[in-house]
């Protein structure tokens, strides 16, 4: 899975790809509008973060690479992509549990904070992507 060299762009299937782990500087891309919502990555080597509207939605430190990055109800699905293992924060709907899935295995329940964030640790190894699925229960 390639990096986004554009840092955000909108899928063939209605998704989003943001981020970039291989930059040396922090790098930004503001008002990347999508669905009507107006999006805003910033992205290099130490953390990727990706906003909607002004609010949190995806870090990870430290950066990765994510591909079809989908969001609704009660699920969020991506591919992320690394040069080492990360921890993504994901803000999701507060005091909730959550199903997590890596690579379609189940690796437990979680349950999100009074702010709404789920913290997940990711293995990953550069040039091979990682499904993350998170499911509400």
């Amino acid at each position: 899975m390639p990096v986004v060299e554009e840092l955000i762009r909108t899928e063939q299937d209605g998704t989003i790809s943001f981020g970039n782990y291989k930059l040396d500087v922090k790098s930004k891309h503001d008002n990347f509008e999508h669905d009507g919502d107006l999006y805003k990555v910033k992205t290099f080597y130490e953390i990727t973060k990706l906003e909607k509207n002004g609010l949190f939605v995806y870090e990870s430190v430290p950066g990765t690479a994510v591909e079809h990055f989908r969001v609704d109800d009660r699920n969020v699905e991506f591919l992320v992509e690394g040069s080492q293992d990360a921890q993504v924060t994901l803000q999701l709907e507060e005091d909730c549990e959550y199903e997590v899935f890596v690579d379609d295995a189940a690796v437990g329940g979680m349950k999100t904070n009074r702010s709404g964030k789920l913290v997940i640790g990711v293995e990953l190894n550069e040039g091979t992507a990682v499904k993350v699925k998170v499911v509400r229960k």
